[in-house]
């Protein structure tokens, strides 16, 4: 496979993935929102601070509802926002047309002009439907792609980049979410901090999956451990490390040869596993998740320089 279509497949995939999850965090920030003390946490910057576009607000002070919208939505400059992700997404498909089902392109081009020309107070009028909108078409692309795409190098390059950016925004929302938390350590387990976690799990699509594995009680060790190393839930870290590992082992045997995002792969799956049972809280959370953010960085790259992107 040439490098030039690794590398749009693997950003087709990336860019689509960004798009929901940045839909999955608006929706958060909404319900977080609406939360008693919510204006003096600031919720809004939070949802800027896990996208790292914090650098997009033009004004100080408190982040409104407006200011999120316009940057994460519906700017254009923004490469983290929704409607910048979509395009870019289309783009790179359109660039392997060839290699996509005819599907897979219908998902894709029916997607990248669906805020065109929209304003800011008309998405926020119906953002709920916006929203799951584009939650809908990331699932219907991610559904084309496994019934029809070839189970060929393309196809393993799509899922890697996919798992990647899932990966580095359930460790992003992990980071940030619990920052928010540590000021009130007091309170941990009291209401307020049970709507917080709950929210992070409403917006990973996870709170029936963690009710399945832990019942219905919510500590920070255990939403800790089942978003970071349970390999059952689709979007933990330590899942997507799965799958990033299963394709990359496929990749290295058709070349005939390791490279170095292997063995950071091993090396995130090794540290990974031995974080169970709440060893992330005692070791520092933001540290661990900033440790495992690097290595998913290394990885990346690793990924292009092996594949010549």
């Amino acid at each position: 496979m040439l490098s030039r279509t690794a590398d749009n497949l693997f950003w087709m995939a990336r860019y689509l993935e960004r798009a929901e999850c940045t839909a999955r965090l608006l929706t958060m920030g909404q319900r977080m929102a609406v939360l008693p003390g919510s204006a003096y946490r600031d919720e809004w910057r939070s949802v800027l601070r896990v996208t790292g576009c914090e650098g997009f607000l033009q004004h100080e002070g408190p982040v409104t509802e407006a200011d999120v919208v316009g940057i994460l939505l519906l700017d254009p400059e923004n490469p983290a926002s929704i409607q910048s992700c979509l395009v870019r997404a289309r783009a790179n498909g359109r660039s392997v047309r060839t290699k996509l089902t005819q599907e897979m392109w219908e998902a894709l081009n029916e997607s990248w002009r669906h805020f065109e020309g929209c304003a800011v107070a008309d998405a926020l009028r119906e953002l709920p439907v916006h929203l799951d909108w584009v939650k809908t078409r990331a699932s219907v692309f991610r559904g084309t792609m496994e019934t029809g795409m070839m189970r060929h190098a393309g196809h393993d390059f799509a899922r890697i980049g996919g798992a990647l950016e899932r990966a580095q925004m359930t460790l992003r929302l992990l980071d940030v979410k619990y920052y928010v938390l540590l000021p009130e350590t007091d309170v941990v387990g009291g209401g307020r901090d049970h709507y917080q976690w709950t929210s992070v799990l409403h917006a990973l699509s996870g709170i029936r999956a963690y009710h399945h594995v832990y019942g219905g009680v919510h500590t920070p060790a255990q939403i800790v451990d089942f978003l970071m190393v349970n390999r059952t839930f689709p979007r933990s870290v330590a899942f997507c490390v799965d799958q990033m590992r299963t394709h990359l082992v496929r990749l290295a045997k058709e070349h005939g040869t390791r490279s170095a995002c292997n063995e950071t792969a091993d090396e995130l799956f090794a540290l990974l596993k031995a974080g169970r049972n709440g060893v992330f809280i005692e070791r520092g959370l933001h540290e661990s998740v900033q440790h495992c953010l690097l290595l998913t960085n290394r990885l990346a790259n690793e990924i292009a320089d092996s594949y010549h992107f």
